[in-house]
């Protein structure tokens, strides 16, 4: 049996007029495994990604049907280590040009997640930016990364129309309109796309920062709290990229206060 079509309509605004073209799709359940690579469908587009647990366009393509064009996916990375900054990017992705294989960075070989880096910088427009070890020292790691949030999202060349979050919290100050979405980076391609910048950018960061601060493992345990970098805090000590308010940093410093007096 012949697959049948998937046509994705035509997209238009009053700012621009893009066609994402037309794909085609199998019929449920038949003969996927016998086409030839070229002929596979793009699930983004064809529909079917939950089948595949995979984000897809879907959050993005309901929002561009009510003339809603400009849709930023926002992610972070960096919450949980004990050194470094917290992380954030905001993507904007060109529907007409979305890369195959987006998906939470986390899911991605290394290799792959660069290979998509630069897919997403070449045909999408990126915003990344940071909040210091000293803001997430005073304001608390959870508020820090919505203030890298919000500084990702006003990076942006243009604000977008609407934003998609990860997570289950809307940064507080944020005046666009917004949804936060759980387990947004592998629901949506748009936040995939971001978890894949920060995260990227994060680890470069970490990766300069081992150069100057060797011992710790940070070019490979990023500042998360391993085993090597838990015994690396007790025998070479606390730097100035860690994070005092993190219980673990904390209690270095509190056994070195002791011991000092």
């Amino acid at each position: 049996m012949m697959p049948t079509a998937c046509r994705v309509p035509a997209i238009r605004s009053p700012a621009t007029e893009v066609s994402t073209g037309a794909g085609k799709c199998p019929a449920a359940g038949r003969g996927l495994h016998r086409w030839p690579p070229f002929l596979l469908p793009n699930p983004l587009i064809c529909g079917f990604s939950h089948v595949m647990d995979i984000p897809d366009y879907s959050y993005e393509s309901a929002l561009l049907a009510k003339g809603i064009a400009r849709v930023a996916g926002v992610d972070e990375v960096g919450r949980g280590p004990l050194a470094g900054p917290v992380t954030a990017a905001a993507v904007v992705l060109d529907p007409a040009n979305i890369p195959v294989g987006l998906n939470d960075s986390k899911a991605l070989t290394p290799l792959r997640r660069h290979a998509l880096l630069v897919a997403i910088m070449d045909s999408a427009e990126v915003s990344v930016a940071h909040a210091s070890v000293a803001e997430i020292d005073s304001l608390n790691i959870l508020r820090a990364s919505h203030l890298a949030m919000q500084r990702a999202i006003a990076g942006l060349t243009h604000p977008p129309d609407h934003v998609l979050i990860d997570g289950n919290m809307i940064p507080r100050g944020l005046t666009l309109p917004a949804q936060a979405i759980v387990k947004g980076d592998a629901r949506s391609v748009s936040i995939a796309a971001a978890s894949i910048v920060a995260k990227i950018a994060r680890d470069k960061i970490m990766w300069d920062l081992a150069q100057q601060f060797p011992g710790y493992g940070w070019e490979t345990n990023a500042g998360y709290p391993s085993k090597s970098h838990r015994l690396a805090l007790q025998d070479l000590g606390v730097t100035p990229h860690h994070r005092h308010s993190f219980k673990p940093v904390h209690n270095i410093l509190y056994q070195f206060k002791n011991v000092s007096y």
